[in-house]
């Protein structure tokens, strides 16, 4: 069965950090572009970060940049998103997704695998 499960997410004051993880399994995602998405109550899930396979390519929706940094670790088939400085209005439940496609440039319904979610919750 192939899976993608997120872990790392919790309740945090707003300027802490957060380290997520997503671990792959019952299959290679070292081909695929990885990213996170998020979706705060009520709202559509929406991009944060991406990264090509060889994690060179890497993007960033503007609310995030400089203060979040994916990065990926194909022999333990894991990627990461470390979040700094965050905000209230990073409240959310992140998602992890693997591309169809090896770039880091790819859309919401490119994504073919998707983990559960980890709620992050960041008090003001």
């Amino acid at each position: 069965q192939v899976r993608l499960v997120e872990s790392g997410g919790g309740l945090v004051q707003a300027g802490d950090s957060l380290r997520l993880s997503c671990e792959g399994s019952g299959r290679s995602f070292s081909d695929n572009g990885m990213g996170w998405f998020r979706q705060p109550s009520g709202k559509e899930r929406e991009f944060v970060a991406s990264i090509g396979r060889t994690g060179v390519d890497t993007k960033y929706v503007d609310s995030v940049k400089g203060r979040f940094t994916i990065s990926r670790d194909n022999a333990r088939n894991t990627q990461t998103l470390q979040m700094n400085s965050l905000k209230y209005e990073d409240t959310a439940v992140y998602y992890c997704a693997a591309s169809v496609y090896p770039s880091g440039t790819f859309y919401r319904n490119e994504c073919h695998y998707w983990g559960w979610g980890t709620m992050v919750t960041v008090a003001s």
